[in-house]
Parts: C-alpha cells; structure tokens; sequence
C-alpha cells in the first residue's frame, strides 16, 4: 500500500511538473550521491554525511527562473529527505523535501528533485531534514544569481566565496537523537566548523595539533562577495574577520541597505552576503572567527571556529589574540538593535526590473493575526516536548501534502489555535487554517531563556518589528511597514512580528535543546 502511493505520487509530480516548467527556462542539472564518509574535523574520527563524497555538500548555483533538477542517491541507512532552505516552492510545495511534502527517499532508492527558482536571487543552503541527519553534515550552499539583465545594487565583485559555519558535535548524529528523544540536552558542542573543517591553532592549549583548518586565498585590492551560512543546530554564531569590515548587501534573496559591520551575530539557519575589500596592508594573515553567542565565553572558549584569510602578498601566518567579539555574554541588545538595523534596500532590483520596495506589504489588509509561543520544554504523556501555543506537533504517517492530494480525511486537524492554549499541552497534528491569498500576522513569542531561530519553509515573511517582554496589541504601532526586510529565517529573543503573504512550515530550527513538537503547518486547503 505504501509503495502504491508513493509511485501515485511520483507520477503525479511529474505530470505537474511537466505543466509548471518552460522551455524557454534553462534546465540546470546536478547529481548527489548521499553516503557516510569518516572525517576529523575536530581531531577525532567520526562518521559524516557527505554528497559526492564531499563534507560540506557541492554548491548548486542557479540563476533566476532556472529550473533546478537534483537527482539524489541514497546510500545511508535510513530514510533521507533535502530541503532547499530560503528556496521558494512556487506552486512546487511537493518539492521542499520535508516530512509533509514528500514521501521519504528510502535506503538505496534515488528520487529526482525538480522545481523552477521563479522570481528568486541570494545566498541560500540545502540540508537533509529527517532524522537529525543535519548534525552529521549533508550540508551545502545554493546560490541563486541574478539574470543578466537586472543589474545588482553594487559593482561586479571580484570573487564569490561561500563560507558554512555551524557547531559540531563529535558524537554521531543517531547518538545525539537518542539524548534528545530521552528529553536530555545536548549540552555545549565540541566545537565550531568553518567550510567543514575545525580551528585553525590561534591556541596550543584549546587547539590541538593537526587539526585541518580553512584557508580563504585573495588578492589585495579587490572586492569579494562573502555568503555565510549558518548551517549549525543549536549556537547563534558572531562572525568577523580580523582588521576588515563586512559591508553587508544581500540576505536570503533579499538586498539590504548596505552598511559596515565589524561583526554580525548570525543566528542558526540564517544566510547573508557580504562584500569584503582587501585593503590591509597584508602584513600578515588575518583570523576569520565564528565564535558562540549568549553563553559563558569564559567556558565555551573552544566553541570557536578559526580560519584564515591569506592575501597573496601575505608576509606571514597569523598570530596573537583573535578579534573581540561583543562585550555582552548575557545582555541581547547588542543583538537586539544590530538586527534592528537590517533594513530591505527598497530602490533596488531583487530577481525583477521594479525596485523591491515597489511592493508595498506595509498597506496590506491582514486577514488572520497568530501568537505562537514557545516556552521551555514540557512533559506529555510521559515524555519531554516542545510546543508552540501549548500544541506539540507530531509529525503523522502519511505526509501532509499528500494527505491534501488524495483527500484522506483523519491525518490533520484545521484547528490550530490564534492564540496560545490555556489549559494543559497536548500533542496534535493541528495545523493553521488560513485564508487562500491571504495575508498573515504572526506574532512569534518566545517565553524561553535562550534565543531561537524560526524557519518559514518554502516561502518568505517580512520582520516588520520586534522587542522586550510580551507583545500588546499597542507594540503595532512600532512596526516597520516600509523596509523591513525579506527572510526565511528570523531569531527570536523576546518577541518578532512577521507578515505572510502565504506560507506552509513554520518550525523551531534550534536543535540543540529542543525535543519533538514546536512546529506547525497552516492550510489553504492544504496547499495551493
């Protein structure tokens, strides 16, 4: 029965896709073959996740309304999902690779991803979703160019680099899934990596000998396009590089005011571009460091990822202290007011001719307001869950999408609630009932101590305010409904408001500390 259903799904993927994908679009082709490897990034053998034999994953590169095809391989064993992360599925929903669009991809069975990049640019990553796998690696970038025709808001750079950071852990992830499913923390990572690879030795006695380090090479002089990704499950990293400044212009598939940042703090599964000028005198080489925010910096001192920066006129290895980061290992608002000042660059041209801010979201009617909040884990029946709004999602058998598809009644619930339970937590597939092209206020609560990051699957909001304390119906009249920007992914330390045009997965991406539960999906009868 459940082989029946997935090739009657297959073949209706395909028939849609016939109809969705034009001759006149470009066909851009990749193949990945998933696989375990054995790799030492911190100094100790473990298993990884790799595509082609590579950790990190190849980058896909595209350019605007390009139609992606990505036939996957899967050589673990277990079940594998990749979801394009910041890539929007345009009347594709089946395509993002997530336990309620698609079918899993069983052990040693391939599956052909295909959707078209409408209307897209920017800096975007690509992950397996299933499993935990995304602590094992699996990981890789995807950037999607702008056409010819439409100019960008800064001159040609003179080289594209792309840079994954994220926490690592040298337990495997079927360990680490384990803790978790047993309502445990997964406590502090045994370090930062930086393109795959640990610390470059700034420290004899928190970095030992032989580690393999990254080595970014640049000639002085010119002008760089940085794309740094956060690809990380449960540490907001800062980001900076030694004597330079990141002037920052793009954030997934959105191009920002530009301005100067000595460091950006970049919460997990948040991508941003920046431009980097060569304009030292090269003396020596100079640290990139992605180091761990929020914490006790005293004790999490080897969770911090060091590579170097070498210009070719580079007159010796770097040494000496690494750059300060912020001076404020409890207090957000440092945080709070750099992301405050991230605006959308309204006079320029996204993946269209017409500026970006020609789209007015601000004098949109909203249709439907949702508070979501999250708080500390709480046990259910027994167990230890997370929830949004008291509901605790649980992911069921048959996948949401095509649930929706075939009309099989009994796998999901249209009653997630607008605001947050006042009784006792349950466990539902309670999914949002939403108005078809409506538009959506969301009020994202975060009642926890730590910091989370917010994933919107498959399309993008805009972060139109955010504060200290509890959201009121008067915090509406601080929203920025002129620049605000464009995302997929949005932290939250105290309270955000996001606005939808329409949307389908809304998850909790900090991993590190958060069981099952704090998702969910809304519906347009399900997904139009």
């Amino acid at each position: 029965m459940a082989l029946s259903r997935f090739l009657a799904l297959f073949l209706i993927h395909i028939a849609l896709l016939l109809g969705l994908c034009f001759a006149e679009d470009p066909f851009v082709f990749y193949d990945f073959e998933v696989s375990y490897i054995t790799a030492s990034p911190l100094g100790v053998p473990q298993q990884v996740i790799a595509i082609n034999n590579k950790f990190p994953g190849p980058t896909i590169n595209a350019t605007t309304n390009n139609n992606v095809v990505v036939n996957v391989r899967n050589k673990l064993d277990e079940n594998l999902l990749l979801h394009w992360s910041g890539i929007q599925q345009r009347r594709s929903s089946w395509q993002d690779g997530l336990p309620g669009t698609n079918c899993p991809i069983p052990p040693k069975w391939n599956w052909t991803y295909q959707f078209q990049v409408k209307d897209q640019i920017g800096s975007f990553f690509y992950f397996p979703s299933l499993h935990f796998q995304r602590a094992a690696g699996g990981f890789g970038s995807f950037i999607l160019n702008n056409r010819a025709i439409i100019p960008i808001p800064f001159d040609t750079p003179d080289g594209d680099i792309v840079i994954l950071i994220g926490d690592w852990y040298t337990r495997n992830h079927t360990a680490l899934r384990k803790t978790l499913d047993a309502g445990k923390d997964l406590g502090m990572p045994d370090g930062v990596l930086i393109n795959g690879k640990g610390p470059y030795r700034y420290n004899d006695t928190l970095v030992p000998d032989g580690i393999d380090f990254e080595t970014i090479n640049v000639h002085p002089g010119k002008t760089y396009r940085l794309r740094v990704h956060n690809v990380g499950i449960s540490t907001s990293l800062n980001f900076r590089i030694q004597s330079h400044n990141l002037l920052l212009a793009e954030s997934e598939g959105s191009y920002t005011v530009q301005q100067n940042y000595t460091s950006l703090d970049i919460h997990i599964g948040q991508s941003y571009s920046f431009l980097l000028s060569t304009d030292q005198n090269a003396s020596s080489d100079y640290y990139i460091v992605a180091s761990a925010r929020f914490v006790n910096e005293s004790e999490w001192k080897r969770v911090t990822g060091v590579a170097i920066l070498r210009y070719s006129n580079s007159k010796g290895k770097a040494s000496g202290p690494l750059p300060d980061p912020p001076q404020d290992e409890y207090d957000k608002t440092f945080s709070m007011n750099q992301a405050r000042s991230i605006r959308w660059n309204v006079s320029a041209s996204g993946a269209r001719p017409n500026p970006q801010g020609s789209f007015r979201y601000g004098s949109i009617n909203v249709t439907e307001v949702f508070v979501l909040r999250n708080k500390p884990p709480v046990t259910i029946d027994g167990k230890r869950r997370a929830t949004l709004s008291g509901i605790s999602f649980v992911n069921p058998a048959t996948p949401i999408r095509l649930a929706d598809w075939f009309k099989i009644k009994g796998v999901y619930k249209l009653d997630f609630p607008n605001k947050p339970l006042t009784g006792p937590s349950k466990m539902e597939t309670s999914i949002i009932n939403g108005t078809y092209r409506g538009f959506m206020e969301v009020i994202l609560q975060n009642n926890d101590t730590k910091v989370q990051s917010y994933h919107l699957s498959g399309y993008a909001f805009f972060v139109v305010g955010m504060d200290y304390g509890e959201w009121s119906e008067n915090s509406r009249g601080t929203y920025n409904k002129w620049d605000g920007i464009a995302r997929a992914t949005t932290q939250v330390g105290h309270w955000r408001i996001v606005l939808y045009l329409k949307l389908w997965h809304v998850t909790n991406i900090h991993f590190g500390s958060i069981p099952s539960g704090q998702r969910t999906w809304p519906c347009w009868s399900c997904f139009k």
